[in-house]
């Protein structure tokens, strides 16, 4: 069986990082804005390094302009989730990015990015949840208004909390009015932690912010005590392991520490982060991963089983979701 082609569950993946370059070469004509810096002569994102994706990831944003274009940019994003036979996404969203953390205006462009989702839901059966994501180089005040509208749009739709951004900035609890604040609301909290912050920066997150997911948390592998934490608490990890690669956060994916997290007893899962920049997509992980680690369509059904019970959707919708993977 070729276990690219299984049915999928990804929790993480950043909407505008999902953003095709071609789409967003077209959108910049269409708005004559000169980004042309930020592609290669093949026509992908022209980064080397971490600081260097986050300028890029942001300046490709800048024509990110009108709720229209999030709804044109989530139908696109949604297209290439489902040519990798993905049933159910998670969504990280920026009210930095829609709006600038202004809440009436983050009310419009969510409604734009549902109208997207609840059409594919429609025609294609695919499932989206979204999760305002504060950015954690803008700072802890900005992050509150991020927090805010989270919580005033929470609901069957908008289903947690998270940071992503620079993890090199600040402590995560330096955050944790933000995330206090979803979590009254009744929404689930990620944040990333170890990518780039070693272990300590997931101690800070599960002990400072209360999550029940981490973005990355790869680098936990260097701490047994917080590997057995993480078993412990039951913490799901959303690896991405081609970004890791990609980055340099893993040399190669045979040195990726995903394969001793999960023998560990860490739940882990699988998802693309920001598959144009990373030259990914969900089959190409699979296929990577199976070809380098042996894991066969068991595995990855374990791992999506994973993932589905990790889900912040409500348990009606989980239902669907492991009917759609022919899980029990």
């Amino acid at each position: 069986m070729n276990v690219s082609q299984l049915a999928k569950v990804e929790l993480h993946l950043h909407l505008e990082g999902a953003a095709p370059a071609a789409f967003i070469r077209q959108l910049a004509h269409e708005k004559n804005v000169d980004i042309g810096g930020i592609f290669t002569p093949d026509g992908g994102y022209d980064f080397e390094n971490f600081i260097e994706f986050l300028a890029v990831y942001e300046a490709a944003t800048q024509v990110l302009q009108s709720p229209e274009d999030f709804q044109r940019l989530t139908t696109a994003v949604l297209a290439e989730c489902m040519a990798n036979d993905v049933v159910y996404v998670e969504s990280f969203l920026s009210p930095e990015f829609c709006g600038g953390g202004d809440l009436s205006a983050w009310r419009e462009y969510l409604h734009a990015i549902r109208e997207a989702a609840a059409q594919a839901e429609r025609q294609h059966g695919i499932i989206m949840r979204g999760i305002p994501t504060c950015i954690r180089h803008l700072g802890p005040e900005r992050a509150k208004a991020t927090a805010r509208c989270a919580a005033e749009t929470a609901g069957d739709w908008i289903v947690g909390f998270g940071m992503g951004g620079d993890e090199m900035q600040g402590r995560q609890g330096d955050f944790a009015y933000s995330f206090d604040m979803a979590h009254e609301a009744g929404l689930h909290l990620t944040s990333h932690a170890g990518e780039w912050g070693g272990a300590a920066s997931v101690w800070q997150a599960i002990e400072d912010l209360r999550v029940v997911r981490i973005g990355h948390g790869v680098q936990a592998i260097e701490d047994p005590a917080l590997v057995t934490e993480l078993v412990a608490r039951e913490i799901v990890l959303e690896v991405c392991p081609g970004s890791n690669v990609a980055l340099g956060v893993a040399k190669t994916l045979a040195t990726h520490p995903i394969r001793a997290l999960r023998e560990a007893g860490v739940k882990v899962t699988v998802s693309t982060d920001d598959p144009p920049f990373f030259s990914t997509t969900m089959r190409q992980e699979y296929q990577s991963l199976a070809k380098v680690y042996d894991w066969t369509a068991d595995d990855f059904r374990d791992l999506n089983a994973t993932a589905a019970a990790a889900a912040f959707c409500d348990e009606a919708t989980r239902g669907r979701v492991l009917e759609k993977l022919e899980l029990p």
